[in-house]
């Protein structure tokens, strides 16, 4: 399988790519799905939601600080 970036993957294997996307490659092709959830019911006036790459973690943060995290309801994946 080759991925998004052309790198070849061997038909069983596993990996996580560089957008925490978690993928398989099998003999009828590549299989991508994610490994986060996504804040979906928060105030998106005030606030934005950010992916960490490096932990590959959704959170809501203040739109003008965004070291200030926001409450949310609910997540989806």
């Amino acid at each position: 399988c080759r991925d998004s970036n052309g790198e070849l993957h061997k038909f069983g294997s596993h990996w996580r790519n560089a957008d925490c996307y978690d993928c398989y490659c099998s003999g009828l092709g590549m299989h991508c799905c994610s490994s986060f959830t996504i804040p979906v019911v928060y105030d998106g006036e005030k606030c934005v939601k950010i992916l960490n790459k490096e932990t590959c973690t959704f959170k809501a943060v203040k739109k003008d600080d965004h070291s200030k995290e926001c409450p949310f309801a609910g997540s989806t994946d």
